[in-house]
């Protein structure tokens, strides 16, 4: 969702996500299952060169969080983040313009207008994933300081809407 102008990172993201969405219950249901353990190493892989155009709020929240404890999970914490922050870009500009979530939805194999957000959580669940923050024994007295870390963290300027530290309360209560 990072707004930089790249259109092969875009494609390179977009057949990550397509082959991540596709695998990623078998692959964790079932360890030996190889050709979906294949395609989610060919996911990760498309996701770290997918990298270079910036990871955004997601990133600064759990970087911020995780940061402060270590025992949560970095990838858990994107997961259990990325629906509030779809819901908080879905009125980006360019998303809009390019109409970025739907072009994620489609490589999602979701109907034409889905709710991308919705559907991150229902597949958290499914994996077997905490779905909210409240779960991972956070609790909102970390707010301040997770908000203070995510406006300094680097990933912060990639997002394309910059977020308030108004905007993160928001998120982090939505995770919650």
């Amino acid at each position: 969702m990072a707004p930089a102008f790249n259109p092969p990172a875009d494609g390179i993201a977009l057949e990550g996500l397509r082959r991540g969405w596709a695998h990623i219950e078998r692959a964790t249901q079932g360890g030996s299952d190889r050709e979906a353990r294949l395609n989610m190493m060919a996911a990760s892989i498309h996701g770290a060169m997918g990298f270079q155009k910036g990871l955004g709020c997601v990133h600064s929240l759990s970087h911020s969080l995780g940061g402060a404890n270590p025992r949560l999970h970095h990838g858990t914490l994107n997961a259990v983040f990325l629906p509030a922050v779809i819901r908080f870009n879905a009125g980006a500009e360019s998303l809009q313009k390019e109409e970025r979530l739907a072009r994620m939805a489609q490589a999602m194999g979701l109907e034409k207008g889905a709710d991308v957000a919705q559907a991150v959580h229902d597949m958290t669940a499914r994996l077997g994933l905490p779905t909210g923050l409240r779960a991972m024994g956070v609790t909102e007295d970390l707010f301040d300081a997770v908000i203070e870390h995510a406006l300094l963290d680097h990933c912060h300027k990639t997002n394309p809407r910059i977020a308030s530290a108004g905007d993160y309360r928001r998120m982090l209560a939505a995770s919650m």
